[in-house]
């Protein structure tokens, strides 16, 4: 049995899903490709869904610690992030993907209107 050490190199995705969120939507057929985590930084593991690092100024908190410290995109993962779990950002992810029945019918003309 190996043992993987480096949890960088962890398969983040199925099939272009975030399984381990109940409500995470799929990225399949959008185009968008899972990223892996990455190191900000802060030295914090940005993706991998482990929410803590030792690391982390949340872990470190203090008086004198300034909110601004964890805002901006070092913070952001692209595909693992919970504001894709939101109705708007759902819906941007639904509106990249082919119809159901691609490519079976012309994805932006109904051929078959008038036709029955």
């Amino acid at each position: 049995m190996q043992n993987n050490k480096n949890s960088k190199d962890e398969k983040v995705s199925l099939d272009e899903t975030l399984p381990h969120q109940i409500n995470a939507p799929s990225f399949k057929g959008t185009g968008i490709k899972i990223q892996p985590p990455f190191e900000n930084s802060f030295g914090v593991i940005v993706g991998d869904s482990k929410y803590s690092s030792p690391q982390s100024p949340l872990e470190n908190w203090s008086a004198d610690t300034d909110p601004a410290v964890m805002s901006g995109d070092e913070w952001i993962h692209p595909t693992n992030d919970i504001g894709w779990n939101t109705a708007e950002n759902r819906e941007l992810l639904e509106q990249k993907k082919q119809p159901q029945a691609f490519p079976f019918m012309h994805p932006t003309k109904d051929v078959s209107h008038g036709k029955d």
